[in-house]
Order: structure tokens, then sequence, then C-alpha cells
């Protein structure tokens, strides 16, 4: 049996998911659950080299729950934004969470490595373990002194979204609106640029994903690193503010960064329309665009995995060897095929995580 092409991963959820469900974490983990769309199991099955593993802190509800995924499903919408969370509400819960992700390393030490260094990475994959970096989405649980940007990046954190949606004291993010453009609000506040700095330094990413148009300019005039965003499509072909505009692809571009393909639903259909049946087509015209834009080194895949709707093409992780199988039959090169795979990220981390 051929083995399946290796693939890493912007961007999942599955922390959350570990954190929020109902089933016992060992079943969700190390069992066969068949739940959400990852699992250490169907990740070795799928070649799943590793990946962002993104803390995220939910919204507090201070009413009815509101299903976001639900109103996206009629466009256009407009969402309201939940408010600004400070470091004392949402801290407790990225510890949760950063330690269910020591916990998985330690539960199956022959196949998962938490790694903090481009040496760690590669001594992971030498011995066929699952890379995990640990993402922050949202920066919320990092209080105005910054002092906990230390204590997470020695628990491993290796990347930070400033924000996800909703504002917080470092930066504004993009509406959820379709159609919608990113160019608004202001920029980063002076911590946010403090925060940039502070992660620069350390060696920490910043990801632009979900961060607004002034607050990504701010971004590429401070850090001297490339610029990622992990899990965003192409605004030119789906009109939703949470895609990138050409302007952004061009600074991504001109930095030597990198762009993660969103396999939601909401974020690939041109019509904003959310159907599962899409296929793969909508996911090949982002890739194309993506790669028009940015040159094959600098474009991979950022599935938002246990975060989002997905084409049931994909399914889950167990799918993306027919995605790649896909780009293949679409005419992309093997090369091509291993680079958007896996090669383009882990080029990648070894030129910030330094």
């Amino acid at each position: 049996m051929t083995s399946p092409l290796p693939y890493f991963d912007g961007h999942n959820d599955f922390l959350l998911r570990l954190m929020t469900s109902s089933e016992p974490r060992e079943t969700l983990w190390l069992g066969d659950s068949g739940s959400g769309h990852l699992d250490l199991n169907r990740m070795k099955q799928a070649g799943f080299k590793g990946g962002f593993f993104a803390m995220f802190v939910p919204p507090i509800q201070t009413g009815a729950p509101v299903d976001f995924m639900a109103l996206m499903q009629h466009p256009p919408y407009d969402l309201p934004l939940p408010p600004l969370m400070t470091h004392g509400q949402a801290q407790g819960t990225a510890l949760t969470m950063a330690g269910l992700m020591q916990w998985m390393e330690r539960s199956a030490p022959d196949d998962f490595a938490l790694c903090r260094t481009p040496a760690q990475i590669r001594a992971a994959l030498d011995s066929d373990r699952i890379v995990g970096i640990l993402h922050m989405e949202g920066a919320e649980a990092i209080g105005p002194n910054l002092d906990a940007v230390y204590l997470f990046h020695d628990m491993g954190l290796r990347s930070i979204g400033p924000v996800w949606s909703r504002p917080t004291i470092f930066g504004h993010g993009v509406p959820m609106r379709y159609p919608g453009d990113p160019d608004v609000g202001p920029g980063l506040s002076e911590k946010g640029k403090d925060l940039v700095r502070l992660c620069d330094e350390l060696g920490i990413m910043i990801d632009l994903s979900h961060l607004n148009a002034a607050g990504v300019d701010d971004v590429a005039r401070i850090s001297t690193k490339p610029l990622v965003a992990t899990h965003s499509n192409v605004h030119a072909i789906c009109a939703s503010a949470r895609n990138l505009t050409d302007r952004q692809l061009g600074q991504i571009r001109d930095s030597g960064g990198m762009v993660g393909l969103n396999f939601a639903t909401f974020f690939l259909a041109e019509d904003g329309v959310s159907d599962v049946n899409m296929g793969f087509d909508p996911m090949l015209r982002h890739i194309d665009y993506l790669l028009e834009k940015l040159g094959e080194d600098h474009v991979g895949l950022g599935s938002d995995f246990d975060g989002a709707v997905i084409p049931a093409a994909v399914g889950d992780v167990t799918g993306v060897p027919s995605l790649l199988q896909a780009m293949s039959d679409h005419g992309y090169g093997p090369e091509l095929v291993a680079k958007v795979a896996c090669d383009n990220w882990l080029a990648l981390l070894d030129r910030t995580l330094a």
C-alpha cells in the first residue's frame, strides 16, 4: 500500500473540541470516536505530519447562544461581533488548552511531539512523530504588560494572531460580513505594536488571519519576519471580509511569507453560500490564484479543521489525500503538490522560529 503524501496544516481547532466535548479526551485523541475532523489515528492514516494547534477562547455567552455558522448560511450577512474580552476572562481557558497540548504529547510520546524549534521539528519528523506547533488565535489571554507572552512561550507558543474577529487591546479584527472588505477600523494599538516586536524577538510567528487591513499594514511595517496568514483565502474570488485582497497578497509575497488555504465553505464560495457539496473546484481556484500572486514557494494548506464547515469532498483529515490528488489531476506536478502539501510550511518554520 502506498503511503499518503506528507501533509502539514496551517490551522486547526482540535484543542477547543478536546476542551469542550462531552466525550472523554482519551477517546477523542487516542480512540475511535469518529467525531470531528481530527484524531491521532486519522492523522496518521492521512499523512498528517504536523500543524498549528490553536488556543481559541470562545466568546462569553451573555444571553441566548449565537450560532454564527447558521447565520452565515444565508448571505448577505453582517454579524455583530462579540465584545472585547479581558485577559482575566480569557487566560484560564487558554492555559487549559495549553495544558491539553502538553497532555497530547505525554499520552502519545512515540507519535506526537510539541515542537518549539526547527531542530525539534526535524527530529520529530525523522522519528515519524507528528509535529504540534502551539498557536494562539486572538491574544486576549495576554495582558497589557505582555508578561504572559513569556509564560506561553515557555509552554510552546510559537504562533499568535493578535485578534480573532472581536477586538482586543492589541487591535481589531475583520467583521463577519459577506460581501465585505478587510479595510475596516484602525490599526494596531501601541500595545499591539509592542506585542509584534516582542514576538519577533522571541521567535513567535505573527498570524494575519482575522486581522483588519490597517493592522496588517502595521505588522508589515514593524515585523522583520515573513508575513503569514495561516488560514485565509482570496478576496477577489470570494468577497468575504475574512479573505485577503490583492494588495495584502502583495505584502505577503514581498516579505517572503505564506498563505494557508482555508477549507471553510463560507470563504471558498464565490457567492458566499456554504455548500458542502461544492467539490474541489472552488479550492483549486483559490490555490491557482494564490500561486499566481505569491509563487509556488509561498502557498500551503490551512484547513480550519474542527472549527469550520468544510466541503464533503474532504470530509475530515482523511480526505486531504483526495484533495492532493485533485491538485495533481488539475495539472500540478509532483514537486508543486509536495510544496503546497508540506514543504512550504516546513521551510517557513525554518525562517520564522529563530
